[in-house]
């Protein structure tokens, strides 16, 4: 008999990322023998909605425990479902194939919330200074130029003339097509996106 609360809560998370990565090319996961769980189904799942989550975010999603998750991501990794990349003190988890390197790069900017907020109103207001990010995203001056030198490095910003978004449509498109993950901001932004990338044409 299942158990109520917290597993029954964990199962509906991970059946419903089956679900996802079921219906996806993901689907080539054969189910380990020793185990009929949806979790393998369900990371899957997660990282095709969720593309460039780290592990521990991944793991606390999904409700599962660090060693199972760590035998999951291995065996999907090493399958070719999956593949990794290390980002400063984060391993992130993306579909394999599917991104190009500047795109992983970007989706895990993307996936903090300071370097998101600074391309999300770079990308709606090109003109903003060093001081009018801050203001925008109540911040200090240091900390937009930490990300911005940060981002610059990473080939995600210019610094030439002010700040420009590097590959604007791309960054563009990873935040309308994963809006949903990356919360209101973005999904604001992916409602706005015809009309924001009109200056670049």
């Amino acid at each position: 008999m299942p158990e109520e609360g917290v597993d029954e809560s964990k199962r509906s998370t991970l059946r419903r990322f089956a679900a996802i990565g079921a219906a996806s090319p993901l689907a080539r996961f054969q189910p380990d023998d020793r185990s009929d769980s949806d979790a393998p189904d369900g990371i899957a799942g997660y990282v095709a909605a969720t593309p460039g989550a780290h592990f521990s975010k991944l793991r606390d999603d999904l409700q599962l425990g660090t060693g199972e998750t760590q035998h999951h991501l291995r065996r999907l990794v090493r399958e070719g479902i999956l593949e990794s990349r290390k980002d400063g003190d984060y391993r992130r988890y993306f579909p394999a194939d599917r991104f190009s390197e500047f795109e992983q790069v970007a989706l895990g900017y993307l996936r903090r919330e300071t370097p998101r907020g600074m391309l999300v109103a770079l990308l709606r207001d090109p003109a903003l200074t060093a001081s009018g990010l801050a203001d925008r995203l109540t911040v200090s001056t240091p900390t937009v130029s930490k990300y911005a030198s940060e981002l610059e490095t990473a080939g995600l910003l210019s610094r030439t003339d002010g700040y420009a978004v590097e590959q604007p449509e791309t960054v563009m498109l990873l935040l309308v097509r994963y809006a949903d993950s990356f919360g209101s901001g973005a999904a604001a932004l992916a409602a706005e996106a015809d009309t924001l990338l009109s200056y670049d044409g």
